[in-house]
């Protein structure tokens, strides 16, 4: 191990399941965080970072009600934005013009500040810790993030955070050790979910 530092445990979990409005969590959504919270209770979590959204945050607290003392802050890179918005050139010449015109209709704003916010997740949730002790700290966030990391995390291109999808409340874990690439140990694991609330926020066609 590299001195002084340590094995970073990065668990990500989508926001339950909102209302139409995305203003609050729905009775499912809820019931997803309670449950998200008791899988994690004997995690050696540290802290909940959670997006400034509603959803977000709303699910965050409900997982910590679960939980013994781990604090939860806000933080805007783990907010929903678009991280990447590729060129042309990127893309697989098949799929280029559907995917372009998709990432076309959200408002200039968001895909001028999402690649920001996205660089700035990177550099403050990935990557090893300093000190001699693992971290174990939990994001609650958004699809499009956990994408984006997922795609860091085994040094995919910029673009493939696209296609990466991520059901309400289900869990993914990378580990970041020092001297070694990532390590995905899990991916959008629905196992404390019962089949009824397991594929919220996913379209039928990717219900398995």
């Amino acid at each position: 191990m590299t001195e002084g530092a340590a094995d970073r445990y990065l668990y990500l979990a989508r926001h339950g399941e909102a209302s139409a409005d995305e203003s609050e969590l729905t009775g499912n959504g809820r019931r997803q965080a309670v449950l998200l919270g008791e899988r994690l209770r004997h995690s050696p979590l540290s802290l909940i970072r959670h997006g400034p959204l509603p959803r977000a945050e709303q699910t965050a607290r409900l997982v910590g009600a679960q939980l013994d003392g781990v604090p939860a802050e806000a933080s805007d890179p783990a907010g929903d934005h678009l991280p990447w918005i590729p060129r042309r050139e990127e893309l697989p010449a098949a799929s280029a013009d559907h995917l372009l015109d998709r990432l076309d209709r959200f408002p200039a704003v968001e895909r001028e500040r999402g690649p920001r916010l996205a660089q700035a997740a990177l550099a403050r949730f990935t990557g090893p810790v300093d000190g001699d002790e693992p971290r174990h700290e939990l994001i609650v966030t958004h699809a499009f993030l956990i994408g984006w990391l997922v795609r860091a995390a085994l040094d995919a291109p910029n673009w493939r955070w696209i296609g990466l999808n991520h059901a309400h409340a289900a869990l993914t874990v990378i580990r970041y050790a020092p001297g070694r690439p990532a390590s995905l140990l899990m991916y959008n694991d629905t196992g404390h979910l019962p089949p009824e609330l397991r594929w919220t926020g996913l379209p039928p066609e990717l219900h398995v």
